[in-house]
Formats: C-alpha cells, sequence, structure tokens
C-alpha cells in the first residue's frame, strides 16, 4: 500500500477490524519510511449478473423489471403479491444457478424460465407473457400457442 503522505511502499498492519458484516476489513497501517499512520479498507469486487439481449447487447440483471413484467402477466389474476414475489425470487435464483459460471444469462432462457414458471402457476398469465415473450408473427401461432397450453392442463 502506497503512502499517502511520502509514497513509500514499506508499511505494516497495526490492527484490522472487519466492518459491515463481514463485507469491508479496515486496516489502520504505519508507514515504515515516514511513520505516517493511515486506514485503508478492502471489500471483495464481484461481477454483476449479466442479460445477453437478442442483438447481442449486455446488461445488469434487473430484478424489479422481471419483477414487472410478471406482474403485467399477472395483473388482474388471483394471484397473492407473496406468490408473485416468491416466484419472481424462484426465478431469479434459477436464472443465477443457470448462469453461474458465465455469470450471464440470455434473454431466451430467462424467458423460457419464466414460461415455465408462469404455466404451471396460471395459463391465462403464461399467454399474456407468451403473447409478448414470443412475438407472434400471425394470429394463427398466437391461437396455436392458446391450443397447445389447453391441451397440457
Amino acid at each position: 500500500m502506497r503512502c499517502p503522505y511520502c509514497g513509500s511502499l514499506d508499511d505494516k498492519v497495526i490492527e484490522s477490524r472487519t466492518m459491515a458484516n463481514g463485507e469491508s476489513i479496515r486496516r489502520r497501517r504505519e508507514c515504515i519510511a515516514c511513520g505516517y499512520r493511515f486506514t485503508s479498507y478492502e471489500r471483495i469486487e464481484e461481477k454483476p449478473f449479466m442479460v445477453v439481449k437478442r442483438d447481442g447487447r449486455r446488461q445488469p440483471f434487473d430484478h424489479s423489471k422481471l419483477a414487472k413484467g410478471i406482474e403485467r402477466a399477472l395483473e388482474k389474476r388471483s394471484v397473492a403479491t407473496a406468490t408473485i414475489e416468491n416466484l419472481v425470487n424462484e426465478i431469479e435464483d434459477e436464472a443465477i444457478m443457470k448462469g453461474k459460471s458465465a455469470r450471464e444469462i440470455t434473454t431466451s432462457d430467462l424467458g423460457e424460465l419464466v414460461l415455465s414458471h408462469l404455466y404451471q402457476l396460471d395459463k391465462v398469465a403464461y399467454i399474456r407473457f407468451a403473447s409478448a415473450y414470443k412475438h407472434f408473427e400471425t394470429l394463427d401461432e398466437f391461437i396455436t400457442e392458446v391450443k397447445n397450453a389447453e391441451r397440457n392442463k
């Protein structure tokens, strides 16, 4: 650690203390060259979990964006708020586990996770989400999706 007073790289740690529930460490240091005392902090720097968009762009995973999409699909359906929160948390956990090694997940994988959970919870919400997610080109594609959901009850 470089001394802020004289610029020397030789110092010794006088005291270390864990801060913020183990999230960081505070160290009191003393420069061996000039005797100046100073404080340094250490914390883990985590790479954010990323979502890879269809066009290849990457953006940080946004819990609120996922929740908003699911809430919109479940709008005016008789599903408790706690159930929705649990669903969002479950999907987020699965997404993070699925993309654990690369610290990223594609929007298509994330969308499929949401669809599978909504299918089990509420078929109408599933169709609503699928219509936005799958970008149906024709009415026939939409009708086919509804028939598939009905058939697999």
